[in-house]
């Protein structure tokens, strides 16, 4: 597995390489809007394909890309492929993929975002050799405040690596894993964001229940949980010190804190993440 054989190993960046979406749902919009809203790709190097023309066209208007008539032309065109499509469609896929660069003899690095489907999968199809890239994003990429997980293939180089953490920073977060954690980075920020949805809209409920507006209510649910993140984040303190520092004695936040401890709170998120870890990798297991 020569780094010869592979020709597209010279990166000065992002925005000299030709980037084509297989797929051009939201997940694929968002990166691509990303990428062109920081500049780290220009548009006329922007390409997608799609089955469903409704979901090109959205793609289209919103990232100013180009979208192509048939699979063939983005494998065809693309430096970098990205697979952006539900793991259902993606067995089908690799296999008519497989064929494509079989004729043409392509080397592309491809990137994926299908849920669930091993890295082993892509090789077995786009043979031993192919630079694939497995990235676990989650759904407040959407907004650019999103976490991107990724695992890589062993015929990967650092040049590859780099291009993915460049790529998947445009929508937030970046961190790379051994294949075999990605599973739990499923449990937790894969899944994660319907646990704090949950969270956001009790609070809301809580202060509905004491008097408040609906509207208010959940604005201020929200905007406590996008603060309380943002402390953890940029003071990198522990959230025990920085829960400790709002529990004054005898105050409001301790009693709550009680009720919380009562009712089993932090078990049940921890119990949470180990249920859809597990359940991925029964999903995994299945491909």
């Amino acid at each position: 597995m020569g780094v010869s054989r592979r020709p597209f190993v010279e990166y000065n960046g992002v925005m000299n390489k030709i980037i084509g979406f297989v797929g051009t749902g939201q997940m694929a919009t968002a990166l691509a809007t990303g990428l062109i809203g920081t500049k780290t790709l220009e548009k006329s190097k922007l390409f997608g394909f799609d089955i469903s023309s409704s979901a090109a066209q959205v793609f289209t208007s919103q990232t100013g890309g180009t979208v192509l008539g048939s699979l063939k032309d983005i494998v065809a065109k693309s430096e970098i492929v990205i697979l952006a499509v539900k793991p259902q469609q993606l067995g089908a896929l690799l296999h008519e993929l497989s064929g494509l660069r079989a004729r043409g003899g392509l080397h592309p690095l491809w990137i994926t975002i299908a849920a669930g489907v091993p890295i082993k999968t892509y090789l077995k199809e786009l043979g031993v050799s192919a630079r694939v890239v497995r990235v676990m994003p989650n759904t407040p990429s959407l907004v650019g405040a999103g976490v991107s997980v990724f695992a890589v293939s062993d015929g990967i180089i650092p040049e590859d690596i780099e291009l993915a953490k460049t790529l998947f920073s445009t929508v937030g977060l970046v961190a790379q894993v051994p294949e075999r954690q990605l599973d739990a980075v499923t449990g937790l920020s894969g899944s994660g964001p319907a646990y704090v949805y949950m969270m956001i809209e009790s609070l809301a409920d809580g202060g509905v229940k004491m008097g408040l507006s609906r509207e208010l209510a959940l604005q201020l649910a929200a905007q406590t949980v996008l603060g309380s993140a943002r402390m953890v984040l940029e003071t990198k303190e522990h959230p025990a010190v920085l829960r400790d520092r709002v529990s004054s004695p005898r105050g409001t936040t301790i009693y709550g804190t009680h009720v919380l401890e009562q009712h089993g709170f932090r078990a049940a998120i921890i119990d949470a993440v180990d249920a859809a870890t597990r359940r991925a990798r029964e999903l995994a297991a299945e491909q």
